[in-house]
């Protein structure tokens, strides 16, 4: 049966319980996150399950989904990302151990048999923001020329530039 997620665990007990927690958080408990957010309002859905592979391998899989409010860099009008996050922690006890894991893997250290449920949510979450947010929708000729020169450049030709370039000979 699913729970509720708990501030800390021991992942190596939920491991060994093949625990699971699902419910929402609100985008506002998520401080680092927030910080590149236009607003707070909204909710994370999460699935966290601890289990084993075939190998033995202690893992840790985790399903986000969020519609994270962004500033478009282009037009500053706030605009929704809908993020999906699947992952599959592997659970190490020391950096040594990640050489360990399988490919589909990625390392997550454990310190002190610890672990804050909403802060690797929120690691993940923030991994997945974008370098630079951006509408859908937006050309990104406009982006990157702006919306005049764009025009002016298809107007012209690709190579109108290397007129310019060109040096009369007498």
């Amino acid at each position: 049966m699913p729970a509720a997620l708990p501030e800390l665990v021991d992942p190596w007990r939920m491991v060994q319980a093949r625990r699971m927690f699902t419910g929402t958080l609100p985008l506002s408990t998520l401080p680092r996150l927030r910080e590149s957010l236009a607003r707070g309002e909204g909710e994370v859905e999460y699935e966290v399950a601890f289990g084993t592979d075939d190998f033995g391998t202690a893992s840790l899989t985790l399903k986000v989904d969020a519609r994270l409010p962004l500033v478009c860099q282009r037009s500053l009008d706030v605009f929704e990302l809908p993020v999906a996050v699947h992952q599959r922690l592997g659970l190490i006890a020391s950096e040594a151990d990640e050489a360990g894991l399988p490919e589909d893997c990625e390392p997550l250290l454990v310190v002190d048999s610890q672990l804050r449920l909403k802060d690797v949510i929120e690691d993940e979450l923030i991994l997945a923001l974008p370098v630079v947010a951006l509408a859908p929708g937006v050309p990104l000729e406009d982006v990157v020329l702006g919306a005049a020169d764009a025009a002016e450049t298809r107007a012209q030709g690709p190579f109108a530039a290397l007129g310019t370039l060109k040096v009369s000979r007498h």
